[in-house]
């Protein structure tokens, strides 16, 4: 890495990073396992079609997360409703050895040695030696969501400041900016989900950098339709994060 100067400390920033699809492949793993799985549904429900299974798929876990947030068994699950629609729509008999295996596929989604997303670890260097402080904001299951930070040895960037939430929403990114006292004016939320990483922001008063990507999960889709009142930006990379901030904090 490149020498970077320290920033004076009234231009440091709080910068709360998402971690699944912002700082690590997350979607790709998960879109991995329903291709297994549609082609297993597809080998025993003759005449069923891959985007039938996957159509019917989205429709459970989008429900499961409305219902009960980020939680582990939300996903497996959605495999066993899936499973046990088609039985019934086709006749075909429900096997609770089935719906064991189908358990298990959904599990793996777990188990996996998580890749990070280019540019990753020189962008929290650079952000973290100008002096801002770095902050995790991530939803899921704690012990799944902790295992990944400490796969990818991200505590030396987060130190303590790890916040894991089971429903990201309005209601939580108010929680977590009153908890740990943040300055509105100098904290910002960097993540891929507009649903659950930049509207909250927005609607909470702080700056906001949305980095989209190319194979989004379907929940994290949502129309952006709030007046920012601090900064607002759309990036194609993380590696254009810091400059970025740069720009807007010092004005160049």
């Amino acid at each position: 890495m490149h020498r970077v100067e320290v920033l004076p400390a009234e231009l440091r920033q709080i910068l709360f990073f998402d971690l699944d699809d912002t700082l690590i492949h997350c979607n790709k793993y998960f879109n991995e396992i329903l291709s297994r799985f549609a082609d297993w549904m597809i080998a025993r429900f003759q005449g069923t079609t891959r985007d039938e299974v996957l159509e019917k798929q989205v429709e459970f876990d989008l429900a499961g997360v409305r219902k009960v947030g980020f939680v582990k068994d939300r996903f497996p699950e959605s495999l066993v409703e899936t499973y046990d629609y088609f039985s019934a729509l086709t006749g075909r008999t429900a096997r609770d050895q089935e719906r064991d295996e189908l358990r298990e596929l959904g599990y793996d989604v777990y188990d996996q040695q998580y890749e990070p997303y280019p540019d990753m670890e020189e962008t929290l260097e650079t952000l973290k030696a100008q002096g801002h402080k770095l902050c995790l904001y991530t939803g899921g299951d704690r012990d799944v969501q902790r295992a990944k930070v400490n796969q990818l040895g991200l505590k030396r960037f987060f130190e303590g400041r790890i916040y894991v939430e089971r429903r990201k929403d309005e209601q939580a990114m108010e929680r977590l900016l009153r908890s740990t006292d943040s300055d509105r004016s100098k904290t910002w939320m960097i993540g891929n989900s507009a649903r659950t990483d930049i509207l909250p922001a927005l609607k909470s008063g702080i700056h906001a950098i949305h980095i989209p990507t190319a194979d989004e999960w379907e929940y994290n889709r949502a129309d952006i339709r709030v007046q920012p009142k601090g900064a607002f930006f759309r990036l194609n990379r993380l590696a254009e994060v810091p400059e970025t901030i740069e720009r807007y904090i010092t004005g160049k």
